[in-house]
């Protein structure tokens, strides 16, 4: 059977591995050694674990929900909104981010100039989360 140390577990989670070793723990996820005396913990319970997780919703509260790997956190300088859609800039470091994206996102994602944000690059993408 497939054993997952506590900093693969906490990556496939989404959480750090301090959070994952808090769960070990408390209980909440069952652990055992290997000859090495690392703790491991066994892919089916992990499995489990991770859907009691997303089910309760709890978590990593920072962590996006994501597949894009390229992250440039930075600050958002400029919004133009349009009737449907709209244009948001975000200063990353030396890096100048504009993605187009519906005027509803910028709306439910709540972003304003001033504020931090995330640019996710995938492809010819860029997806802003707000952080």
């Amino acid at each position: 059977m497939q054993s997952y140390t506590i900093g693969q577990a906490a990556r496939l989670l989404g959480v750090s591995p301090d959070t994952a070793r808090r769960w070990a723990d408390a209980g909440r996820i069952t652990t055992h050694r290997d000859e090495g005396g690392r703790r491991l913990i066994h892919g089916r319970d992990l499995a489990a674990f991770s859907v009691e997780l997303a089910r309760s919703g709890a978590g990593d509260e920072d962590a996006p929900y994501t597949s894009v790997r390229n992250a440039f956190p930075g600050i958002v300088t400029a919004i133009k909104l349009g009737d449907v859609a709209a244009q948001v800039e975000i200063q990353a470091g030396p890096h100048r981010l504009v993605s187009l994206l519906t005027r509803e996102a910028v709306e439910d994602l709540g972003l304003e100039v001033g504020m931090e944000a995330t640019a996710r690059v995938k492809s010819t993408n860029v997806h802003i989360d707000r952080t």
